[in-house]
C-alpha cells in the first residue's frame, strides 16, 4: 500500500511540473510596471483590475504573409492581455499564403492543439531521440491536431489558396524556439566548426547559413 501512496505521489508530482503553475487566487493580472523579476509576473492589485486587462481585438485580422515563408504568426498571450497571466493558456492566429511555411520550431513551455480554419495544411512533429519518429497528417478545414510540449513541428498550406488556423497553448508564455534560427541565427554565432561537425557537412556550407537572413514569423 505505501508504494503505491508512493507511485501515486510522483505521478502527481511529476504532472503538477508539466505546465505553468495553478493559480491560488480568482486572477493575477499583471503588473508591467513592477521592477521585481519572477518566474511569471507580478499581480497587481486586483481590485485596479479592470475589463481591458482580459481584452485582446485584432483576431479578426490577417497576419502579414508577405515573406519570405508565407506565414505569420499572431500571439495572444500574457504579452498582450495582462489577464491570462497564471492561468496557464494562450492562442495564436496563423495565416498562410500559398505553399507558405511555418518552419519547424518547439514551444519549450507548452502543448499546441490547432484548428484549420481555413485551407489545407500539412503538419507534423518529430519525436525525440532515438526514435525521432515523425507523424504527419493533411488537415482540411474543421480538422484539429496536437503538438506535444517541446517536440519539433511545422505546419505548411499545401493549397493554391491562403490558409487560416488557430492554436491553443498550455501555457500563458510558451515561448517558441524556431530550429534554424537558433542554429544558424545565433548572435553571437555558434562556431562554425562545432556546427560543421555537428551537421557532419562542410564548413563554408555553415558559413553561407549563418550568413543568411533568418525571417521571424513570429508577430
Amino acid at each position: 500500500m505505501k508504494l503505491t501512496y508512493l507511485i501515486l505521489f510522483s505521478l502527481i508530482a511529476a504532472f503538477s511540473h508539466a505546465s505553468d503553475p495553478s493559480q491560488l487566487q480568482d486572477f493575477c493580472v499583471a503588473d508591467p510596471n513592477s521592477p521585481i523579476v519572477v518566474n511569471g509576473k507580478v499581480c497587481k492589485n486586483p481590485m485596479m483590475a479592470r475589463p481591458e486587462d482580459f481584452f485582446f481585438s485584432g483576431l479578426d485580422k490577417p497576419g502579414n504573409t508577405s515573406n519570405p515563408l508565407g506565414s505569420m504568426v499572431t500571439a495572444v498571450n500574457v504579452q498582450n492581455i495582462s489577464g491570462l497571466n497564471t492561468l496557464g493558456i494562450s492562442l495564436a492566429r496563423i495565416d498562410f499564403a500559398p505553399w507558405g511555411l511555418n518552419p519547424p520550431h518547439i514551444h519549450p513551455r507548452a502543448t499546441e492543439i490547432l484548428v484549420v480554419l481555413e485551407g489545407c495544411l500539412y503538419v507534423g512533429f518529430v519525436t525525440s531521440n532515438p526514435e525521432n519518429r515523425l507523424f504527419t497528417k493533411k488537415l482540411y478545414k474543421g480538422d484539429v491536431f496536437v503538438f506535444p510540449q517541446g517536440l519539433i513541428h511545422f505546419q505548411q498550406n499545401v493549397g493554391k489558396e491562403g490558409a487560416v488556423a488557430i492554436a491553443g497553448l498550455s501555457s500563458q508564455n510558451p515561448g517558441v524556439i524556431t530550429i534554424a534560427n537558433a542554429v544558424f541565427g545565433a548572435k553571437p554565432p555558434v562556431s562554425d566548426d562545432l556546427l560543421a561537425k555537428a551537421f557532419q557537412v562542410d564548413k563554408k556550407v555553415i558559413d553561407e547559413l549563418q550568413s543568411a537572413f533568418w525571417m521571424d514569423n513570429n508577430n
